[in-house]
């Protein structure tokens, strides 16, 4: 048997042996909100690039990223019906990524051209595609996330290697430290804890026990999936269900894609979305520049932290 090193662990991309592992796994690759109807966007998941679309029915499509002809990406192309057509010359594709189009050319040789397409599925605010070999098999569901309560999905790029993230999840000392002015350090978790992990069916467990008597418990669900519970916050904000998919774009970068159940009802809940809203608005304007940006000045020295 071959030793697994760090290299084998942080190298995604295509042909590796974390890439080929993480595609035996359903992978979000958008947040559906974000995808409207007779849109198409550029995607990059593991060092390779896709065409994402939603066709006029409404479904999501995954298919290669140039068309196979000129090699024009396809994402600058049309939608129409539950196709999409290319830009350069109007070759059109369907959500397998079966040419079903081609002017000027044979009306046959349509048939003898595909490109690669992929299952897809929405479910819990998200984008989930297969890009594994073979059928997919049923897409996992977690029942808890399905309850009553302010749904939220969400996503962001960050400059790092997915595996950090992964790494840091489960680190609950760096709270102590990284997170002293947030409301980690407000929920009184300012000294460092005692730390217990174990090994689960799942991935593995880990429980932080601070001198206070607050424990929290971070689940790492395999192969890329972190969960956890948030504490209430101000008011009657309730405690939430969290999880997050962090998703190599390659080996240098990587997206993250949340799921985050408030567990509130009727008047608290409007109330929780309409704080929401006003946070939002607020960030908005007092983000005057990228946080990648701000990050780099930091480290760079020309600015601090505070």
């Amino acid at each position: 048997m071959t030793e697994i090193t760090e290299k084998d662990l942080l190298k995604a991309g295509p042909g590796t042996l974390a890439g080929r592992y993480l595609k035996t796994f359903w992978q979000p690759v958008f947040v559906s909100a974000d995808l409207q109807k007779g849109k198409a966007k550029p995607v990059r998941v593991m060092g390779e690039n896709y065409t994402l679309y939603r066709g006029l029915s409404g479904k999501a499509h995954l298919v290669g990223a140039r068309c196979a002809h000129r090699g024009a990406q396809l994402s600058a192309g049309w939608v129409e019906d539950d196709c999409i057509r290319c830009l350069y010359h109007g070759w059109m594709f369907d959500g397998s990524g079966q040419c079903v189009e081609q002017p000027a050319e044979p009306p046959a040789f349509k048939e003898k051209i595909k490109i690669p397409g992929f299952a897809t599925e929405e479910y819990l605010g998200l984008i989930f595609a297969w890009l594994g070999d073979g059928a997919p098999p049923p897409l996992p569901r977690y029942p808890w996330f399905e309850e009553e309560g302010v749904l939220e999905a969400d996503t962001y790029l960050r400059y790092s290697n997915y595996f950090y993230t992964l790494d840091n999840h489960s680190d609950e000392v760096h709270v102590v430290f990284t997170h002293r002015n947030t409301n980690f350090s407000r929920a009184g978790l300012r000294d460092v804890p005692t730390i217990e992990a174990e090994e689960t069916d799942y991935g593995l467990r880990v429980v932080a026990r601070y001198p206070n008597g607050n424990p929290r418990a971070n689940q790492l669900l395999m192969p890329n999936i972190i969960m956890f519970k948030s504490s209430p916050a101000a008011g009657d904000q309730g405690f939430s269900d969290r999880a997050a998919w962090r998703v190599p774009q390659d080996d240098d970068t990587h997206l993250s894609f949340g799921i985050d159940l408030r567990h509130l009802t009727g008047d608290a809940a409007k109330r929780y979305r309409d704080a929401q809203r006003e946070e939002k608005a607020r960030m908005k304007k007092l983000m005057l520049e990228p946080v990648d940006i701000v990050a780099r000045d930091i480290l760079a020295g020309r600015r601090g932290l505070e």
